[in-house]
């Protein structure tokens, strides 16, 4: 028996782990440093932490209180009605509660190109064509409206990223609010703001008091550090934001996940340090690094290092993981995530010696 063609979903590559590079070079892994997965370099909030520990022993419960007052506390973070935050499995899963209430078979979304693999991986899973639009080195990753209606046939999605992963650059609020006046009322505008903690652009959120045509993906993943716990949320209009009981997966969102983020978001401070800290290492790595680099909203940094498979492997034998940006169409670059000040100056000067050695 085989399953349906998949060959035009290209598999998503996660960064390689600690452990799994130490097994494979031979190496003591904490003597290891990993800035290839965007992730939160303090972990997560002491608070987070300790609401898990307390929730483990009713992990054998379903988990609709905790779900109900995690949605009621994001919602009074964005000021919005609680039937307007879709509690999902990570940002990814609300990638996938999207298409389940809005997608039909052979419908078509427009998504970026370089950009997050799991766009065109969720759409065709329900049936859609994927199409895209370039987002080019030359003019340093920008994103504009009239860069995308280039592109634009009456697609049901388009996806957004802002700030961009692997490049970093940000779409203003006004050029997305040019594309959701241009485009289609059936056209949903899809906005991750994963990285939205760490930019000080404003949030598309004001767009959801005037359409019905934008919907926002926001994480716990990133500037909280609950990234194994898989939580994410959507900010939704409120003319359709009943379809989430239609299209949820029974308690898809789990009870210490929930619980940790009802924690984090009370945990300014952890926030606060992480985005400092974030803003630092960005300015060190463009200043210090011997690359070109763009500028970033994000907690990673984009360099142009030649080849940057090459460049990756040489950095993990000595001991620093980043990513290197084959699978982007970027092969020349490699992408580094903001870590902690000593884990950043260690990476800058592991690569320069790298690059000055080609």
């Amino acid at each position: 028996m085989n399953t349906r063609d998949l060959s035009a979903n290209i598999p998503y590559r996660a960064g390689r782990g600690i452990e799994e590079v130490a097994r494979d070079l031979g190496l003591d892994p904490a003597a290891l440093i990993k800035l290839s997965s965007n992730e939160n370099p303090f972990g997560p909030s002491p608070n987070a932490i300790e609401a898990i520990e307390t929730a483990a022993k009713d992990v054998h419960t379903y988990p609709k209180a905790a779900h109900t007052d995690l949605t009621a506390a994001i919602a009074a973070e964005w000021d919005l009605s609680p039937e307007q935050v879709w509690l999902t499995p990570g940002g990814d899963g609300l990638l996938d509660y999207l298409s389940r209430a809005m997608l039909s078979e052979g419908d078509r979304v427009l998504a970026p190109d370089p950009g997050f693999a799991y766009y065109p991986m969720s759409a065709r899973y329900h049936g859609a064509v994927v199409e895209s639009y370039p987002l080019s080195k030359e003019d340093g990753f920008a994103q504009t409206a009239p860069a995308i209606l280039d592109q634009y046939d009456g697609q049901r999605f388009i996806y957004i990223t802002t700030p961009h992963n692997p490049s970093g650059s940000e779409m203003a609020l006004e050029e997305i609010e040019m594309l959701a006046a241009e485009t289609d009322s059936e056209t949903l505008i899809i906005v991750d703001e994963a990285y939205g903690e760490f930019t000080d652009a404003p949030s598309a959120r004001r767009l959801l008091d005037e359409r019905d045509d934008i919907a926002i993906l926001r994480t716990f993943s990133k500037a909280y550090g609950l990234a194994g716990l898989r939580l994410g949320y959507g900010l939704i209009p409120a003319e359709w934001a009943d379809a989430y009981e239609r299209i949820n997966t029974p308690f898809a969102v789990n009870l210490l996940a929930c619980h940790a983020g009802l924690a984090a978001l009370s945990d300014d401070a952890h926030v606060e340090k992480t985005v400092e800290t974030t803003r630092w290492a960005r300015e060190f790595m463009e200043e210090q690094l011997d690359a070109r680099t763009w500028p970033s909203g994000g907690n990673f940094i984009l360099a142009e290092v030649g080849d940057g498979a090459a460049v990756a492997e040489a950095a993990q034998k000595e001991g620093v993981i980043i990513r290197d940006c084959g699978s982007f169409g970027l092969p020349e670059c490699i992408r580094i995530t903001c870590g902690t000040e000593e884990s950043t100056r260690r990476a800058v000067d592991t690569l320069n010696e790298i690059i000055g050695g080609d």
